[in-house]
């Protein structure tokens, strides 16, 4: 099957699609429904469409009402058309289901690690979280539920440096937001060189955690 791909900037420049916002090569929607069984009654309709689409995404159902939906194309391991087709049929059931949208709700969280030599140690932080490696050599939870792991190369130990830390990707239209309330919650910057690709923020002993989007990746 062939597949065409869509940039973040290509996605977001699509009309009809408010419902979803793009992170980490997928696109994301929270629904909420009302109460719990009309939150089934709803995932049964995307599954349906899925099914009929022969294209099927994650969903998550969460009391007490919402319904969680993320869309990439698992083949090519990217955001495609068929993923942007899919989601308007989606929108289009939970409009039907009169549910209302959460579109700058979502998150998508990554842990990266700062290492010499990734390949000495990318295969013990698979075997200890029962995770597989996918094509870009990040690390993936081969169930959905775990967040994925990446590891960035040094050239030389950086002892006195936290060689761990959380990547946060957000909606883009709420990224300021949360870096302002982390810098009130008694955080500081460490560097905005490279908004608004991302922050580096750091808690008040130094840990840090990068709040991303998809924007000014270039």
């Amino acid at each position: 099957m062939n597949y065409t791909t869509v940039s973040a900037p290509q996605f977001d420049s699509m009309a009809g699609l408010g419902d979803w916002r793009y992170a980490l090569d997928a696109i994301h929607a929270t629904f909420r429904t009302g109460s719990f069984p009309a939150a089934t009654v709803l995932a049964a309709a995307i599954a349906d469409a899925a099914e009929a689409h022969q294209h099927h995404p994650d969903i998550d159902i969460r009391y007490p009402d919402r319904v969680m939906v993320r869309l990439t194309t698992h083949a090519v391991e990217n955001l495609t058309q068929h993923d942007v087709d899919l989601a308007r049929v989606v929108s289009e059931l939970a409009a039907t289901a009169g549910a209302s949208s959460e579109p700058t709700s979502i998150s998508s969280l990554e842990l990266a690690i700062d290492a010499v030599d990734i390949g000495a140690i990318r295969p013990f932080w698979a075997a200890v979280l029962g995770y597989r490696q996918d094509s870009s050599g990040n690390l993936v939870d081969p169930l959905g539920r775990g967040p994925a792991m990446w590891f960035q190369q040094m050239d030389e130990p950086r002892p006195q440096r936290n060689r761990i830390h959380f990547d946060v990707s957000v909606p883009h239209d709420v990224a300021q937001d949360r870096v302002t309330a982390a810098l009130e919650a008694g955080g500081t910057m460490v560097s905005d060189r490279r908004a608004r690709a991302f922050w580096v923020l750091a808690d008040a002993e130094g840990n840090e955690a990068c709040v991303c989007t998809w924007q000014d990746r270039s």
